[in-house]
């Protein structure tokens, strides 16, 4: 919880508690507690903003309010049975003004590791190559948002960047397209600030900065994974998010209109999947096009001459790590490719690997799914023969066998779940996305992906690596022959 949550909750509960133990009844004393405690009220509003999950708390004021000027204090005091029902009442009342911001945070993140302060900034890219499918009107061509992280030039008076632009539209999505819940549900993720900041001037330290594409999950959003993509841009990467228009949970267009999923959430075979990898492929292959033309002429002038198009790595996260593993092997400007619990869609990898680096990270929920044999579930299986059961797994181990082939890089983080690689995990406990220690799992995952494209990118040595490898034990990094 927030400072001023905290702050109200615990004054305001006191007040509230005070009134009915002492049995306050009516009298102009007790305008001070009131105007305390709507006062306290109002100033959580203002500084960091309402949200549903506070409405009970909100209501203290009021409360108090009735219990000073309804009713009469009676002479003698209570009873000892009155006394101990109303203070249960007030802890049961307490709990639930609690409970719903403490499952349902308004999270930060850890502050980036790295030298350089991050800028973002955002684009709106029209293929006039290509038709919108999920149009019905022919003349529609396929429009991209692409939100940028980059290393920002220290000094400047930027406002740090909300974590979701056009934040109504998006929590709405997020929480009915990725979540199957209320609308309103996620709201409070519009309240969420970032380190970066907005519109920045990027750091001219260097003379050219290494890129990196990153991939959504199926139904995600170009920055569900913000804890990674600050950390690399600190570390002095220029950093693409890209939104898969219709496929993302919702992209919003400068104009307003808002191109929400029509990819439903259960998508079983591989077959289903496997449908999808062409339209991604081809919009990742036109953001790296549009890389090379920002980098010739950037409009707003904040890109030229300063991405080195030589230098590009793809990361991405479940079924962007199958787009990111895709484009690895077939566009040779992806020279290095980190994968996050993706899954093996598309084409098959040739079993000696990609030829290029590649890193596969790995949860412990796919792997214990992959790992479960037929005869640890059938009874639940409801008739699927041992053949039909075995089939995926074996696809999926041979896919990663090939994979990895040849040098490709792999760590499997214990107890951590699908969406520990990503912002999802810290969204709330109830809703069982995220292992142990979620933050532990993000910074894994970040110091990691840093060395991988550090040494693959930069052409620094695998010391950091190896060092990782040391101090994380526990996550089995392999090179894999």
């Amino acid at each position: 919880m927030r400072f001023w949550e905290i702050s109200l909750i615990v004054v305001n509960f006191g007040l509230l508690c005070w009134a009915v133990i002492a049995n306050k009844k009516g009298g102009r004393g007790l305008l001070i507690p009131l105007g305390i405690a709507f006062s306290l009220e109002i100033m959580q509003i203002v500084l960091e903003g309402g949200r549903w999950e506070m409405v009970p708390a909100y209501l203290t004021p009021l409360l108090l309010a009735v219990y000073f000027f309804i009713g009469k204090r009676k002479e003698g005091g209570r009873s000892r049975i009155a006394v101990t029902v109303q203070t249960v009442l007030l802890t049961v009342y307490l709990l639930v003004s609690v409970a719903p911001s403490v499952v349902l945070p308004v999270f930060s993140f850890d502050e980036p590791t790295g030298p350089y302060a991050v800028g973002t900034t955002v684009y709106h890219w029209v293929d006039d190559e290509r038709r919108e499918t999920y149009s019905d009107n022919p003349a529609d061509r396929r429009e991209l948002m692409v939100q940028i992280w980059y290393p920002a030039a220290q000094g400047g008076r930027e406002k740090r960047s909300p974590y979701l632009l056009n934040a109504s539209q998006m929590t709405e999505a997020i929480s009915s397209k990725m979540m199957d819940l209320p609308a309103f549900t996620f709201s409070h993720l519009g309240l969420i600030k970032t380190h970066a900041l907005l519109e920045a001037k990027l750091s001219d330290s260097e003379s050219r900065y290494p890129v990196l594409i990153f991939s959504h999950g199926m139904n995600g959003y170009r920055n569900q994974n913000m804890f990674q993509m600050e950390e690399l841009a600190s570390h002095g990467y220029i950093v693409l998010g890209i939104d898969y228009a219709y496929e993302a949970a919702a992209s919003v267009y400068p104009d307003g209109r808002v191109a929400v999923s029509k990819v439903s959430r259960n998508l079983t075979s591989n077959a289903q999947y496997d449908q999808y990898i062409p339209l991604w492929t081809d919009d990742a292959t036109f953001v790296l096009d549009q890389v090379d033309k920002l980098n010739r002429n950037d409009p707003e002038g904040r890109f030229t001459g300063k991405i080195d198009i030589d230098r590009i790595g793809m990361l991405g996260h479940s079924f962007g790590g199958a787009v990111t593993m895709q484009m690895l092997k077939n566009d040779s400007r992806v020279k290095a490719a980190l994968s996050m619990d993706g899954g093996f869609y598309g084409p098959p990898v040739s079993d000696k690997g990609f030829g290029k680096p590649f890193f596969m990270m790995y949860s412990d929920e796919t792997n214990s799914k992959v790992m479960t044999s037929y005869d640890d579930v059938a009874k639940q299986l409801g008739g699927i023969s041992r053949e039909e059961f075995e089939a995926p797994r074996k696809e999926y181990i041979q896919k990663s066998r090939n994979a990895l082939a040849g040098g490709g890089l792999s760590i499997l983080i214990p107890g951590s779940k699908h969406a520990s690689y990503s912002d999802l995990a810290l969204f709330s406990p109830l809703l069982g996305l995220s292992g142990a220690d979620p933050r532990r799992d993000h910074r894994i995952v970040n110091e990691l992906s840093v060395a991988f494209f550090d040494r693959y990118l930069k052409g620094k040595n695998d010391s950091a690596l190896q060092d990782l490898a040391a101090k994380y034990p526990e996550v089995n990094f392999k090179v894999n022959n």
